[in-house]
């Protein structure tokens, strides 16, 4: 295992999550409920902000591992579902919204496995629209853990659902995009198990 700063913030991201969520299970009478969104907010933004930066710092300093690239999206994955989670438990998201997102997640990392182990991964590599996919989940989120309507006329309730309806239209998106990309090894390694 690579130990270098990417890694470093990598494995910070997963070790934030028990404390991220440990935030909304302090007793309101120790830390109110709005305490604890501005709290929860500010620990999802700073890993989020070490998920683009882990990444920078490693394609920059050439520190790329394929244990980083393996760690980095499953920090992603468990962050990502802890909070919906949360937002579910928190009444803050639908339950079927929050299973659109896990699910993609869970199929795409399966699909990724699955073409590693017959040498097509660079058919599901990243692509921007994943990228796009990950962004729009992450503000998402982070104006439904804030909660806070703090701009006049504008519930933050409604800002944030309909930013994670359109990050779980993206999730689609990109859930197709890369079975597309996989299909034709899919439908090659099927004939191969016929004959």
């Amino acid at each position: 295992m690579p130990l270098n700063l990417p890694t470093y913030l990598t494995w910070a991201r997963i070790l934030m999550i028990p404390l991220f969520l440990g935030v909304f299970y302090i007793p309101q009478r120790i830390l109110s409920l709005n305490w604890q969104d501005v709290i929860g907010a500010a620990l999802f933004s700073l890993a989020s902000i070490t998920d683009w930066f882990d990444g920078y710092l490693a394609r920059k300093w050439n520190q790329t591992s394929a244990f980083g690239a393996f760690l980095d999206p499953v920090a992603d994955k468990l962050m990502v579902a802890a909070a919906l989670i949360l937002l579910v438990q928190l009444g803050r998201v639908d339950a079927w919204l929050a299973f659109i997102i896990i699910g993609r997640e869970i199929t795409i990392s399966a699909l990724r496995e699955w073409m590693a182990q017959v040498g097509a991964s660079r058919s599901v590599a990243v692509s921007f629209v994943g990228k796009v996919k990950t962004a729009a989940q992450m503000i998402a989120i982070i104006v439904l853990l804030f909660h806070q309507n703090l701009i006049p006329h504008v519930d933050m309730q409604w800002l944030g659902t309909i930013s994670l309806i359109l990050a779980a239209l993206l999730t689609l998106w990109s859930m197709v995009y890369y079975l597309r990309m996989a299909w034709p090894e899919l439908m090659a390694k099927e004939k191969e198990r016929v004959r």
